[in-house]
């Protein structure tokens, strides 16, 4: 990662972290209270072929010792009552300023992908991760949407993981090779923007 890349990262992280405390706090609150413990929910993502991270989340579904994969239509009825919400206004993912504090991740980048799938896709990843994983970007601008629609209709864990490995892996990975060879500031304020409008609509 470049140096200019990470000051942005850190400076936005910084000012978005300070701003964003009492929201956090207040929503913390409101799972504790609703839905119960932990509030958090943290889960291995990987920043490079070989070194994984712990990504931290808003927990959004009730607990499962067997859960592993990419949420699809099997876990739809774990999501909590605040879980809805936090995951259509994608506020479940404000503690990963966190990540970005600490390195892990940047604002925008390739999603950062659970183990399973970096194994079972090592040449693929190997050029992905080049790139730190980001919150969002280009893959998750423009493929998102399509991914949930595909995704939700999957009723096992199974149909989960080989409906997102077929078409959802190699799909993402072309828009993130494609974001890399455009990587700049300017192009990630323009995909922070998209983003937040995304969200707001």
């Amino acid at each position: 990662m470049s140096f200019g890349k990470r000051l942005f990262d850190l400076s936005l992280a910084v000012c978005l972290g300070l701003l964003s405390l009492p929201v956090i706090g207040v929503l913390a609150a409101v799972i504790l209270l609703r839905d119960g413990r932990p509030v958090f929910f943290l889960s291995e993502r990987m920043k490079t072929p070989e070194q994984g991270f712990q990504l931290v989340k808003f927990r959004t579904m009730t607990l499962s010792a067997t859960d592993s994969g990419v949420s699809g239509g099997d876990k739809t009825d774990r999501i909590t009552r605040t879980g809805g919400f936090l995951r259509r206004t994608r506020l479940d993912e404000l503690p990963q300023l966190w990540n970005i504090l600490r390195g892990d991740m940047s604002f925008v980048g390739p999603r950062p992908p659970l183990r399973l799938y970096v194994e079972r896709h090592p040449e693929l990843y190997r050029t992905v991760l080049q790139n730190r994983p980001g919150v969002t970007g280009l893959a998750t601008l423009t493929f998102h949407a399509h991914e949930a629609r595909l995704l939700v209709d999957c009723v096992t864990p199974e149909a989960t993981d080989a409906v997102y490995s077929r078409r959802c892996v190699p799909r993402k990975a072309r828009l993130d090779l494609l974001y890399k060879k455009n990587a700049s500031i300017c192009f990630d304020v323009k995909i922070i923007i998209k983003t937040l409008l995304g969200v707001l609509r």
